[in-house]
């Protein structure tokens, strides 16, 4: 199994930053090798980790869009929309972007964090996940928000995890801290990580900085 741990910044889409700046490249360039990474592996089945959608499963037929943030883009989730399909969080549907742009055409699963275990208990041995997840919205006075002392050394220890495949670490994020440093991800690291732990993980930190005042975390996990 492998991992691809990226945030969920709308400014991974062109269309919505606009012109890139060095740092959006530099984010949008980790997340891609990320994804390809995990691509690679060809897994029979990819699964869409993100907040918005408790105990929904999403699959053929469900889409979500951009328009709240002034593009007039809409995203399938796989394959074609139907009329009466269900409208993707944000996460899955730049997780679905995002396997769009590495050109991936295989089977997907949109779930929540609560439901990844039951999820991959129940899929194949290779299977690839997209783990959607900002870090805290508090790194700067500029922020969301704005700036917490607490927050940079909270990414910190997201960041050493995830570095060193620490699943137990990621089980062990404490909610309420994240939810109050506005750490997004946190939900989903605890979910990935519930569901890893105890089982060997190989892991390689790729990004890590705050460069909108929002911790942005990019890595890949293997398992044998």
């Amino acid at each position: 199994m492998t991992v691809a741990f990226c945030p969920q910044p709308p400014l991974l889409v062109p269309a919505v930053a606009g012109a890139p700046s060095d740092a959006v490249s530099a984010l949008r360039a980790a997340v891609t090798r990320t994804v390809q990474s995990m691509l690679d592996e060809m897994p029979e089945v990819v699964v869409v980790v993100g907040n918005g959608a408790p105990h929904v499963r999403f699959g053929p037929g469900d889409a979500g869009d951009l328009r709240g943030f002034g593009v007039d883009l809409e995203v399938p989730f796989a394959g074609r929309v139907r009329p009466d399909g269900r409208r993707l969080p944000l996460a899955h549907t730049l997780g679905a972007w995002l396997l769009d742009q590495a050109g991936h055409t295989g089977v997907r699963l949109g779930v929540g964090p609560e439901d990844v275990a039951d999820a991959l208990a129940d899929l194949p041995a290779r299977t690839g996940v997209l783990a959607m997840g900002d870090g805290s919205a508090r790194r700067s006075e500029k922020a969301p928000g704005h700036l917490d002392p607490d927050a940079a050394p909270f990414d910190d220890a997201v960041a050493a995890a995830l570095a060193a495949g620490n699943a137990a670490a990621l089980a062990e994020l404490d909610p309420v801290e994240g939810e109050r440093l506005l750490a997004a991800g946190v939900p989903v690291w605890r979910g990935v990580g519930t569901a890893l732990r105890g089982r060997p993980v190989v892991g390689h930190l790729r990004y890590a900085a705050a460069p909108f005042g929002v911790g942005y975390l990019v890595a890949e996990w293997r398992t044998p």
